[in-house]
């Protein structure tokens, strides 16, 4: 399958920034320039730059020549992709390590966003992710043990367990996600290759289905470098549709009405 142009454009000038060749602050060619050195028009020159505006990498238009505002790019809720997914689009290529995964009691806190019984059992797997080969984010996830079973004899290091679940009939309907910053612990430090105690980005995620009752419970830890969040707040005559960023920083929990949720 051919990857559409825009989207080789954009990858390219994504690496650009990421390499620091163009610099947060600098200028990026102007469209005329980017269709000249691309020999191609400026349709797909003109999408690539939207998408890179949309990833919080570059601001300005209407005219003037686009600026670039960050070297990672973020990701808005409106939006919100799986890790597989935006890896993909954004020029890298995903992987999965499974390190562990039980069937076991979880610990009271997770239990108890579950609405388990305290002896009931539950799926729990820690996961790295990767990005181009190098470690990217650790995800530590425990599903009701109905929802997971099917989990322990599945190739996680395939892809996207929320891919497979929905092809199992699961139903993941929404999310409640929630940010902050947390120290790297011992396995944090193994696994994602950062020194003891360095801050991490921080995702504590609670999955329902359409009924409302809670069938996963994750906690994933993002290398900073590779993570950033965008918070736009969009006044609207609802209150209840309020926009915000993925909460790798402090973005708030999408309301009701707005229910993406990722897949991992």
């Amino acid at each position: 399958m051919t990857t559409p142009l825009h989207r080789v454009l954009a990858s390219e000038l994504r690496q650009r920034i990421r390499s620091g060749e163009i610099a947060v602050g600098e200028s990026l060619p102007s469209e005329s320039q980017l269709c000249q050195e691309f020999s191609v028009s400026r349709g797909p020159i003109r999408q690539a730059l939207a998408a890179l505006r949309d990833e919080g990498l570059i601001g300005g238009g209407k005219g003037k020549r686009p600026v670039v505002l960050d070297a990672v790019p973020s990701q808005p809720f409106e939006s919100f992709l799986s890790f597989t997914r935006r890896a993909e689009i954004t020029g890298h290529v995903p992987g999965q390590q499974l390190q562990e995964i039980a069937l076991r009691r979880p610990e009271p806190a997770v239990a108890a966003a579950l609405q388990l019984e305290p002896d009931a059992l539950a799926v729990q797997l820690l996961r790295l992710r990767l990005l181009d080969g190098r470690p990217a984010m650790l995800e530590r996830m425990t599903y009701r043990e109905q929802i997971g079973r099917s989990l322990l004899d599945a190739d996680l290091d395939a892809g996207s367990i929320y891919a497979y679940l929905t092809e199992q009939g699961v139903d993941l309907h929404a999310a409640r996600h929630t940010f902050d910053a947390v120290a790297a612990d011992p396995t944090d430090s193994r696994l994602l290759e950062v020194g003891e105690g360095a801050p991490l980005l921080r995702e504590r995620r609670v999955t329902t289905d359409s009924a409302g009752t809670p069938l996963e419970c994750s906690e994933d830890r993002y290398r900073p470098d590779v993570a950033s969040v965008t918070v736009t707040n969009t006044r609207s005559r609802r209150a209840d549709v309020t926009r915000s960023g993925p909460a790798w920083t402090g973005a708030a929990p999408p309301g009701p009405g707005l229910r993406p949720y990722p897949e991992t």
